[in-house]
């Protein structure tokens, strides 16, 4: 996103997103926006009413009628700003004059950008600012300030993107046929969880980058969030299995949420730095890379065929690590409550055909 170096707090860049989604193209919004800059006429929009954005206004009309893009391209010929409610379905006021509070501070210098800049600091409100000399659209959105452009830049931009996916989704899945066949074989190191862990945070990184421009290009970027899905189904799942599978004991067990935000948490410079993704799994410092680790059977069981999540959980819990599942019969799958035999057999067979192809494909 284009938006601008000044300080926001966490939640304008949520609020952002939402604004940025009923503005994309196909909207009404968009429409009548796209109107107004090419009848060069200019905007002043609030995007919201309530108590606060009524006590800073003065002058103009009451409308409370239905928002249409031709209304808003026409009410925008007259000087004065726009009120529209927070669903874009209805325009309460128009030729308004916004009134926000002069001391809060702005660094914009035209007359309409400031007050845009102000009245979005003061009420909570998104302001959208259209400039008539410039001919650009700026959306103001609490210590925000974003700059919308138009569909072809974001497409090009988010098609550089989805290449760099592709190139790092096929690294994801070699380390993680690799880990698997390890997990098989009783020889997983700290280094190989860690490798995976990272190839998994730098994938969801770049699939939320591209989410953010599929949430602004709005109905042009349908084919890009086919293209996004395809790539990126099973990675927040594979991400928890990981996490669950090498979950480090002592004396806080962290949850699986919070060691995911501990990764989510590191920077980009320490993300390529094996030694601090592991210390964020809890899996010790760079001096432990090369130690063993015993993965409990999550991610394997997760690919057994119709395998609900609970029996996964109970034949974990029961077993213990996944060396034990591997060498268990059917008897004593049994044992686990809710595996009958048909469903011990199941997974019997399923984990067997399992280790036998993750070992096939990383010797042949």
């Amino acid at each position: 996103m284009a938006a601008s170096d000044r300080p926001e707090r966490p939640d304008d860049a949520a609020r952002l997103r939402a604004t940025l989604a009923v503005i994309a193209p196909g909207t009404s919004l968009r429409d009548g926006l796209e109107r107004i800059l090419r009848g060069r006429t200019g905007a002043l929009i609030v995007l919201g009413h309530d108590k606060e954005v009524e006590g800073i206004l003065t002058g103009g009309f009451t409308l409370d009628v239905p928002f249409s893009p031709t209304a808003l391209r026409e009410l925008a010929k007259m000087d004065g700003a726009i009120v529209v409610d927070g669903d874009i379905s209805r325009i309460h006021r128009c030729n308004v004059h916004l009134m926000p509070d002069h001391t809060i501070p702005s660094e914009e210098t035209g007359t309409r950008h400031r007050t845009a800049d102000r009245v979005a600091k003061q009420t909570g409100a998104p302001v959208i600012s259209v400039s008539q000399s410039m001919q650009i659209i700026a959306i103001y959105v609490g210590h925000i300030r974003y700059v919308l452009e138009d569909s072809g830049s974001i497409l090009a931009r988010a098609n550089q993107a989805l290449a760099t996916l592709e190139r790092y989704k096929t690294r994801l899945d070699e380390v993680s046929s690799t880990l698997s066949a390890l997990e098989i074989e009783d020889l997983v190191t700290v280094r190989d969880v860690a490798v995976v862990a990272q190839r998994l945070e730098m994938v969801s990184r770049i699939a939320r980058e591209i989410d953010d421009y599929v949430n602004e290009l709005g109905t042009d970027g349908r084919l890009l969030s086919l293209q996004l899905e395809e790539l990126v189904t099973g990675v927040d799942a594979e991400r928890a299995l990981v996490v669950r599978d090498y979950q480090a004991g002592g004396r806080r067990t962290y949850t699986v949420e919070e060691v995911l935000a501990e990764l989510e948490g590191l920077s980009p410079a320490d993300l390529v730095d094996i030694s601090c993704v592991a210390r964020a799994l809890g899996l010790g410092q760079g001096e432990h890379l090369d130690g063993a680790v015993t993965p409990r059977g999550h991610r394997l069981l997760a690919k057994v065929p119709r395998l609900p999540a609970t029996v996964v959980d109970r034949l974990v819990e029961h077993f213990g690590t996944l060396q034990k599942l591997l060498s268990a019969g059917v008897e004593d799958l049994q044992a686990v409550d809710g595996v009958g035999e048909l469903r011990a057999r199941s997974v019997r067979e399923g984990l067997s055909r399992l280790a036998e192809s993750s070992i096939l494909e990383r010797y042949v």
